[in-house]
């Protein structure tokens, strides 16, 4: 989860560097950090992710996955799971020097994952039926 909060938050500084005219070197820099939290952090988070949530379908049962909580939290994984796939392409087009959104656009972007992950909370506290 962390991931998903921080990799935005280079992307702002990344952008407002290549705003700024910054050196070369910290935009090699930048992309440095962006691909290892991807690859070294974000990637196995979500596979460790969906392998648990799978083993959690398997242990209570397939027939239980019908509780509605149990739906509307895949839901909000299959979610920031769209949002991770988002932010691979981002880290894509940095890499390309392609960058089209503003450190603005990715001070919104950040705040993605915290919507989604308190649905996620209130769904699995107060499982509605």
């Amino acid at each position: 989860m962390v991931g998903l909060l921080y990799l935005p938050r280079i992307f702002v500084y990344h952008s407002e560097a290549i705003k700024n005219n910054k050196p070369k070197e910290l935009s090699d820099t930048f992309k440095v950090m962006e691909r290892r939290l991807f690859i070294y952090i974000m990637n196995p988070a979500m596979i460790l992710s969906w392998i648990f949530g799978i083993l959690l379908i398997y242990v209570i049962g397939v027939d239980n996955v019908s509780f509605l909580w149990l739906k509307l939290k895949l839901l909000f994984v299959i979610a920031l799971t769209i949002y991770h796939l988002f932010l691979l392409r981002c880290l894509k087009k940095f890499n390309e020097n392609n960058n089209t959104l503003s450190s603005a656009h990715y001070r919104i972007i950040n705040e993605i994952p915290t919507l989604l992950l308190i649905g996620i909370i209130l769904v699995v506290v107060f499982k509605p039926l």
